[in-house]
């Protein structure tokens, strides 16, 4: 499917998305609590297929999270990208979708690690990459360090 193709059809799927076609690829805009129905119909929709999620990752807006989902359909050869905004940034949450795409179970622990962001029902949200008395999120905006150069 075209770009244009997919947005028609998950228009007709989920009529409150909305897109941002800047980019190579098709963004599709959606509240933090529509993730799981959307993404669960991604993958199981027989037309879509996106059978692998290959890219998750945090964006910090300083005003909101914005969680950063790219999928793909080896079956039918097309790429998606799911945009999620968390607008809570002092307590961010999000539920898991690594019972759907298990390659999500480091990448959500990792966003968790760095972030702070809460994935609710991951079996493991536990830090990844730093010491469990790690004080603080490293890749937010108003992360400080006093180890850290300032100019």
């Amino acid at each position: 499917m075209t770009n244009e193709e997919l947005k028609q059809y998950i228009s007709a799927l989920f009529p409150s998305v909305t897109y941002d076609e800047t980019g190579e690829f098709l963004n599709v805009l959606i509240a933090s609590t529509e993730l799981r129905p959307i993404v669960q119909s991604l993958r199981q929709d027989d037309a879509l297929k996106f059978d692998f999620l290959f890219c998750l990752t945090c964006i910090d807006w300083k005003t909101n999270l914005m969680m950063v989902y790219h999928l793909l359909s080896k079956t039918h050869k097309h790429i998606v990208v799911i945009k999620a905004k968390i607008a809570d940034v002092v307590k961010p949450e999000i539920e898991t979708i690594c019972d759907i795409y298990q390659t999500a179970n480091f990448h959500e622990r990792e966003v968790y690690d760095l972030f702070g962001v809460n994935f609710k029902n991951h079996p493991d949200m536990r830090r990844l990459l730093l010491d469990e008395n790690w004080d603080g999120y490293p890749l937010r905006k108003n992360y400080v360090d006093e180890n850290m150069i300032t100019i």
